[in-house]
């Protein structure tokens, strides 16, 4: 029900402040703070998700819990779309989600209502094998073993093209 609402809100507010905006400022100067704004958003949301690309990796790289950077890298994407969507309202939401203080309450709220029931990490029941989705974790009988399909090639099978630089032939 509160999907409805907001997409029944969110126009309605938009096209209210457009004409209130549009009334004080006039037509011209309303269009130009509107591109404006999804200028300067679209280089912010950049920025930022730069730098949670990289906190992402950090977590990665230290095996530590990512949540929190997905979180925020999420946040910055939907703040995205709310910069590059053309009214007021929306540039606002998008703006506050691009400060990090305001991801921070975010997340430490979302933290608080939402309940992981099950999490793996690595190779799980829902990883592709060779012949559709496996069922069950994979247990791997010995650390070096990789499984896998190869198909040898005669030795007078060279390319007739030349290399593309990328691979020695």
């Amino acid at each position: 029900m509160w999907l409805f609402v907001a997409f029944l809100a969110v126009p309605l507010i938009e096209i209210a402040l457009f004409i209130q905006v549009g009334g004080l400022i006039g037509l011209w100067p309303t269009l130009l703070v509107v591109v404006l704004t999804a200028i300067i958003g679209t280089w912010l949301v950049r920025t930022q998700g730069a730098m949670a690309i990289n906190n992402i990796r950090r977590t990665f790289g230290e095996l530590s819990d990512p949540t929190e950077p997905l979180a925020h890298g999420a946040m910055i994407l939907i703040a995205g779309v709310l910069l590059l969507t053309p009214g007021f309202f929306t540039d606002a939401l998008g703006f506050a989600l691009l400060m990090p203080p305001v991801r921070v309450a975010v997340f430490r709220y979302l933290r608080k209502h939402v309940k992981v029931q099950r999490f793996e990490m690595g190779s799980g029941p829902s990883s592709q094998g060779p012949r559709g989705p496996r069922r069950g974790p994979v247990h791997p009988r010995d650390g070096d073993v990789i499984e896998g399909e190869f198909e040898e090639l005669p030795p007078e099978k060279r390319p007739t093209h030349p290399g593309s630089g990328w691979t020695k032939h």
